[in-house]
């Protein structure tokens, strides 16, 4: 099979802009003392950062209240945005006005009905796309919270 010729630095942005818009899930990665752990979690992005609530209690949620250090990845291995970035744990109360509302309407899920559930606020600092290993070279769209282009 051929790969189709790499995309140009534009349409890969605007491709992986179109993904964290308009998935609902994605792959959650953060370690611990038990070693590495992968889950799948629904999430809203705003423009700046990934927004997931999973129990405090859970093994990912333990993670991440120890050391908010993550990788996601959205999408299949021949379409993939791999992103790292810092989960903060952050309350209902603190985001904007509507958040929960929003959050429940795009993943058909709402936490706030579910007891010990915590929200999570993720910024990237690092996302890298591609579709095949044509596209390696100039995977990095984000370098230190900044997209490059």
């Amino acid at each position: 099979m051929t790969a189709a010729a790499p995309r140009a630095l534009a349409e890969r942005l605007r491709d992986t802009r179109e993904r964290l818009e308009n998935d609902i899930d994605l792959w959650l990665a953060s370690a611990g003392p038990d070693g590495a752990y992968l889950v799948p979690l629904s999430f809203l992005w705003d423009g700046d950062a990934f927004l997931v609530s999973t129990p405090r209690a859970s093994v990912t949620g333990r993670n991440l209240l120890a050391d908010g250090r993550v990788r996601l990845s959205l999408g299949h291995t021949r379409d993939v945005v791999v992103v790292d970035g810092t989960a903060e744990a952050v309350d209902l109360a603190g985001l904007p006005a509507g958040t929960g509302d929003r959050f429940r309407d795009r993943t058909g899920f709402d936490p706030r009905d579910l007891d010990a559930y915590q929200y999570f606020l993720i910024r990237p600092h690092r996302v890298q796309a591609w579709r095949e290993a044509n596209e390696l070279r100039g995977r990095d769209l984000m370098r230190d919270g900044v997209w490059v282009g």
